[in-house]
């Protein structure tokens, strides 16, 4: 009778480090993915920012482009609104595809104001147009890099919620599917025109 009840507590034991092995590391995956988040949210707040200098500057020179900055101003706001949301939770898979399309629809405004720029050859020539253009687009390529981290992160995480015997528990323990951060910007899926000749 001792030698069952030590065998029933050992594995009781062993069950309770199993649980606590697989909740630590889905904490831990949980907590990478978020921190991945914070720093695409930095890299998107600096892009937010530089929105606007962006926009005052090119309305000294395009002063029939009203719909254009206004659509600018607009996208960049919601933008701003759905990425405070996804940041409170980057979990929560509604807040964070809100804000993906947010951001795609800004990366659109923003798009179509740099092909209306072209139009502007003095507005093209500006410094302080230029820098900003610089930063910007600096800023972009650190998005890309923190969006891959985020997927990375988010990857992982989601393998090791996914995997036996994780799969098992994740669920009733409140540990849900992270959603990938992919934006889908209209000009990113046409294929090029290629004319010769």
């Amino acid at each position: 009778m001792w030698i069952a009840l030590a065998v029933l507590i050992g594995v009781m034991v062993l069950c309770g480090l199993f649980f606590v092995s697989i909740y630590n590391k889905l904490v831990t995956g949980r907590n990478r993915f978020e921190n991945a988040f914070a720093q695409i949210d930095v890299q998107l707040k600096r892009r937010h920012d530089l929105i606007p200098n962006l926009v005052e500057i090119a309305k000294g020179y395009m002063t029939h482009e009203r719909e254009t900055f206004e659509a600018v101003i607009q996208a960049r706001n919601i933008a701003q609104t759905a990425g405070k949301q996804a940041s409170n939770n980057p979990s929560d898979s509604a807040a964070m595809k809100g804000m993906m399309g947010a951001e795609s629809s800004l990366s659109g405004a923003l798009g179509r104001l740099m092909v209306t720029v072209e139009d502007y050859p003095e507005l093209k020539a500006d410094q302080q147009m230029q820098r900003l253009q610089e930063e910007l687009a600096s800023t972009e390529n650190r998005i890309a890099f923190a969006r891959q981290a985020f997927n990375d992160a988010v990857t992982s995480y989601n393998i090791k919620r996914e995997t036996f015997p994780a799969v098992l528990v994740a669920g009733s323990l409140g540990f849900r599917p992270a959603t990938l951060f992919e934006l889908e910007v209209e000009e990113e899926r046409r294929a090029p025109k290629v004319a010769f000749g």
